[in-house]
């Protein structure tokens, strides 16, 4: 399988937007949620060539409106076979984020046009 064209390459993550957090403690959770996914498909093609982009890479962060909007864009990018990891805090067992392993944007957009840039 070859690689898609780095510049076309996007990382996504989807931030839960009704959690009360500490900004810190959000940006961990979408940390967290990057590093899963692109740990469990490290070997992809267009993780390789997203990762060797390094200060090119391209991250779009966007906004859930709350835990069910979450669970059910897991439900249909499983249900689509798209790679991605929901991250779920312990120990409180809360799911506030999922990470998708770079794609091509038009990949996957379908998915995610529906949810806004985080603010």
């Amino acid at each position: 399988m070859a690689a898609a064209d780095p510049q076309q390459l996007v990382q996504y993550v989807v931030l839960r937007g009704d959690l009360r957090w500490p900004r810190g403690a959000l940006v961990a959770q979408a940390c967290h949620a990057a590093l899963a996914v692109l740990h469990a498909h490290y070997a992809h093609p267009d993780s390789a060539a997203y990762l060797a982009e390094r200060g090119r890479m391209r991250t779009v962060v966007l906004e859930a409106p709350d835990e069910g909007a979450l669970m059910t864009l897991a439900e249909t990018l499983k249900e689509h076979s798209v790679d991605h990891e929901m991250w779920i805090e312990q120990p409180e067992n809360i799911a506030t984020c999922i990470a998708l392993r770079p794609y091509p944007k038009d990949q996957v957009h379908q998915y995610l046009k529906k949810f806004k840039l985080l603010k």
